[in-house]
């Protein structure tokens, strides 16, 4: 792996609404409609997570199965491009509650827009409501930061981190992406193939910068990556706090907080200087960015 050259461009670009799924409970999760929502209700950056189909084709859902928030189930794999997008991702969606299941239909005012049941409502298409592909996110929106976590690879499915590569570099989206996973194998394997991209730590690496942030306040540099992307508390420690925003920055890394859906805390991680906050409600971290809490 190859150290990145030049400065860190994600800690210029802070402090970031990075829209989990594209604002899980403002908008049906990893759908169009999600993306093209959170964008208009103040988000600076798309974070979202790839799968590879039967077929290889990159496209966009949470899970590795269609189970939580279409009427399909089974695994990503499993399906074709074309048989995955016929499913209704905006099945179990209740509007600012997500994904909620063994509710009244009227209360699922997305479901059966997909499938052209009932009409979208007003700039949408019963696309924007289907399972996208990668590439599609990447047309649609020129120029946008997006956040693209690997959710799967060997030995569990084909791995697809070259795919990730190509596409990445097919559509020009060197400067404007960053790529994590959970898996370091598959991160490793996608820096090897675009070195200059950026990345955010794995959770091992992650862990290692901790530790020593914890021992001597110094930090770990990681010059392979751009930023830490982690929990505020992880099993009842606190991850995030001054002491790990200040060895993050002077390792040149930026901070990135998952999943932060409440104001309080939004005011108090910005306080401390973290440079992204991933959320399921862009709409009202837009809103504390504003008052500049």
């Amino acid at each position: 792996m190859t150290a990145q050259d030049g400065p860190n461009p994600w800690l210029r670009r802070r402090p970031l609404n990075i829209a989990h799924q594209g604002g899980a409970l403002e908008a049906p999760a990893s759908t169009m409609c999600a993306f093209a929502t959170a964008l208009d209700n103040g988000a600076d950056s798309l974070e979202l997570d790839v799968h590879a189909t039967a077929d290889g084709h990159l496209v966009v859902l949470h899970d590795t199965t269609v189970d939580r928030t279409t009427d399909g189930s089974g695994p990503v794999d499993q399906f074709t491009l074309d048989q995955i997008q016929r499913l209704d991702a905006a099945w179990w969606f209740v509007p600012d509650e997500g994904v909620v299941t063994g509710r009244d239909d009227r209360d699922y005012a997305l479901r059966g827009v997909a499938a052209g049941l009932r009409p979208p409502p007003a700039g949408f298409t019963a696309h924007d409501f289907t399972i996208p592909t990668l590439a599609d996110v990447f047309s649609a929106f020129p120029g946008v930061h997006v956040n693209i976590d690997i959710k799967n690879t060997a030995p569990q499915t084909v791995s697809y981190e070259a795919a990730l590569a190509r596409l990445i570099e097919r559509h020009d989206r060197f400067s404007d992406v960053i790529v994590g996973s959970f898996h370091d194998s598959a991160l490793n394997r996608f820096k090897e193939l675009l070195p200059h991209v950026s990345t955010a730590a794995g959770p091992a690496e992650a862990a290692r910068f901790w530790s020593a942030a914890q021992v001597g306040g110094a930090g770990l540099a990681l010059p392979q990556h751009h930023a830490l992307q982690v929990p505020r508390q992880y099993r009842g420690l606190d991850v995030v706090d001054e002491q790990f925003v200040a060895a993050a920055h002077a390792n040149d890394l930026a901070v990135h907080v998952w999943t932060i859906n409440d104001d309080e805390t939004m005011s108090w991680l910005l306080g401390i200087g973290v440079d992204g906050l991933v959320t399921d409600r862009p709409q009202i971290l837009a809103g504390v960015l504003r008052r500049g809490d």
